[in-house]
């Protein structure tokens, strides 16, 4: 019997062990002045072919080296070799405390349309990708809780045609920190079944510190208002653009 105990118990842990895993997948459009709309930037960080001094990743709150250097909440685990020639560097991130891992995608700036149209498979349960890390399968892509784009708003300047799945598996979380986001990116999403937990009514600078306190929020369990708050106080503590004019960029829900 006391063998008996021990068994359900331990089944008892690993299946909660199992249920706090969070997979999270983030794709980088790297900044790209030759390819993309954008007002340009200093040209080192507006190469999108050069991901280690891109505005979005290799600079300094861009997410590679926010998450790497500048947050001791995550600890970088994984540099893989991406299979798609669109993706120049992919790193996987292990939460310091939490079950949770973030994926990271930095895609080739002139590869900006392919970058969003798989951001929107992704956020539709398509494109499952399968990672190992000490004898777990880490489960991102389509398979992803929150799935979230960093960079500029491309589709102010070309339309995506994808085809989605009428019923998702199950319905994903989504950040999406570009320009005018809510705006643009509104009728995509409504067709890939998502939930939009954090996105943007006007013009902004999509850096790593918005996403961090967004998915500290998500990990949470907290509320798409309190996810809203908190994207805002971050915003303001970097741009110094008024706790009233942050809190009017972002928003949550349709």
């Amino acid at each position: 019997m006391k063998l008996l105990y021990t068994l359900i118990f331990t089944g008892i842990l690993v299946s909660n062990s199992l249920a706090q895993e969070k997979t999270i997948h983030v794709f980088v459009a790297l900044c790209d002045n030759k390819h993309q709309g954008i007002v340009p930037v200093p040209e080192t960080l507006g190469n999108g072919k050069d991901p280690n001094r891109n505005l979005y990743w290799g600079a300094a709150y861009g997410v590679k080296s926010y998450f790497s250097n500048k947050t001791s909440d995550w600890s970088l685990i994984k540099t893989l070799k991406p299979e798609d020639p669109n993706i120049l560097e992919r790193l996987v991130y292990k939460h310091a405390i939490k079950e949770a891992y973030i994926l990271a995608d930095a895609y080739d700036g002139e590869k900006i349309k392919t970058c969003i149209e798989n951001f929107l498979k992704t956020s539709n349960g398509q494109l499952p990708i399968n990672i190992s890390h000490n004898s777990k399968t880490l489960k991102f892509g389509g398979q992803a809780e929150l799935v979230a784009y960093v960079g500029h708003d491309g589709l102010m300047e070309f339309s995506v045609d994808i085809e989605y799945n009428k019923v998702a598996n199950k319905t994903k979380d989504l950040i999406i920190l570009a320009c005018y986001s809510k705006e643009y990116f509104s009728t995509e999403i409504k067709k890939a079944k998502a939930n939009p937990i954090l996105w943007t009514t006007h013009l902004m600078a999509p850096e790593a510190y918005t996403l961090k306190s967004a998915i500290d929020g998500w990990i949470k369990n907290e509320t798409g208002s309190a996810i809203d708050e908190r994207a805002a106080q971050a915003y303001n503590k970097y741009q110094k653009c008024g706790i009233r004019g942050a809190r009017n960029l972002f928003t949550t829900g349709f």
